[in-house]
C-alpha cells in the first residue's frame, strides 16, 4: 500500500506540474514561440482571466461560464493592444519588450490602485480525496484533463482549420500569405488575440487555487518562458514535450529536496538547452524528421 501511495503521490505531482506549465505557456506559446514578440506583459493577461473569472464567479455565474469570460476578456484587451501598439512593433523585438514591459506596470499599478492590494477569490470547487496519510485535490486533477484538453484542441485548430493554415502561414511567410491575397494584418490580430485568450484562461482555471493579488502573474510568467524557451517555436513539437520533462524535473526535485530545488531544476535545464540546442526541441525533432 505504501509503494502504491508513492507512486500515485509522485504521478499527481508529475501531472500537476504538467498542467501547469502546458496551461500557462500556451499563450506565450502562441505570442513568443509562433509570432516572434516577446511578451512581457503574458502575466498580466493571466491576471485579467484571473481577475474577471472571480469577479463573474462571485456575480452568480457557475464557475466554467466565468472561467470563459475571463479567457474573453483577456483576448478583447489582447486584441485592443495589438491594434494599438503592437502592430506597429512586428520585427522590432527591442521595442516590443518594452512596449510590453510598460504594458506590464500599467496593468499591475492599475488594478493596484482601482481595485486595491488584494480581491476576494473563489474556492477551490470539488474538494479532495484522501490516500493513506495524504490528502490530493480532485481539482488538480481536472487542470490536468484541462491541459492535455487544451493541447488537442490547440492542434486541431493550427493543423485542422482553415484559420490555423492560414495563421502558420502568415506567420511564415508574411509576404507570400499578403501576395494571395491574406489580410495578414486581421490575422496577426486574432492570433495575438487567441494568444491573450489563452493566458486569460490560465488564470481562470488557477484562480480557485490563487490568492487575486495584482502581481499575481509573476507566478506564471517564469516558468512559462522557460517551458517555450526549452520547447522552441513549435507548440506540438516542442512546448508539450518540454512540459513532460520539465515536469519530471520539478517533480522530482520538488519531492526529494522542495520547491525550491523544483525551481533551480527548471532555471538550471532551461541554460542547458540554451547552450546545447538553442532552437529548442522543436528545432531538433524537425531535424530528426528530415
Amino acid at each position: 500500500m505504501e509503494f502504491f501511495t508513492a507512486i500515485f503521490s509522485i504521478t499527481y505531482q508529475f501531472g500537476d506540474a504538467f498542467a501547469f506549465l502546458v496551461i500557462s505557456c500556451a499563450g506565450l506559446a502562441v505570442i513568443f514561440g509562433m509570432m516572434g514578440v516577446i511578451n512581457l506583459a503574458h502575466g498580466e493577461f493571466i491576471m485579467c482571466g484571473a481577475y474577471v473569472t472571480a469577479a463573474t464567479a462571485r456575480a452568480g455565474l457557475a464557475l466554467p461560464i466565468a472561467i470563459l469570460c475571463g479567457a474573453l476578456a483577456a483576448a478583447a484587451i489582447g486584441m485592443v493592444l495589438e491594434r494599438t501598439v503592437m502592430r506597429h512593433l512586428y520585427h522590432r523585438p527591442m521595442d516590443s519588450i518594452i512596449a510590453t514591459w510598460g504594458i506590464s506596470l500599467i496593468a499591475t499599478q492599475g488594478v493596484l490602485i482601482l481595485l486595491g492590494p488584494t480581491m476576494q477569490g473563489v474556492g477551490t470547487p470539488l474538494g479532495s480525496m484522501a490516500l493513506g496519510d495524504r490528502s490530493y485535490s480532485l481539482y488538480r486533477l481536472v487542470l490536468f484533463a484541462a491541459a492535455v484538453g487544451l493541447l488537442g484542441g490547440l492542434y486541431l485548430l493550427f493543423y485542422h482549420t482553415r484559420f490555423g493554415v492560414i495563421a502558420r502561414a502568415t506567420i511564415q511567410r508574411p509576404a507570400m500569405a499578403r501576395a494571395l491575397g491574406v489580410d495578414t494584418r486581421r490575422v496577426y490580430g486574432l492570433t495575438f488575440g487567441l494568444g491573450a485568450g489563452l493566458a486569460g484562461l490560465a488564470g481562470g482555471l488557477y484562480a480557485p487555487t490563487m490568492t487575486m493579488v495584482p502581481t499575481m502573474g509573476a507566478t506564471f510568467i517564469v516558468e512559462s518562458f522557460v517551458t517555450v524557451v526549452v520547447g522552441g517555436a513549435d507548440i506540438f513539437l516542442g512546448a508539450a514535450p518540454a512540459a513532460a520533462i520539465l515536469a519530471i524535473i520539478k517533480a522530482s526535485l520538488t519531492a526529494w529536496y522542495g520547491q525550491l530545488f523544483g525551481q533551480i531544476g527548471l532555471l538550471v535545464a532551461v541554460i542547458v538547452v540554451i547552450r546545447i540546442m538553442p532552437g529548442g526541441l522543436s528545432a531538433v525533432v524537425k531535424r530528426w524528421q528530415r
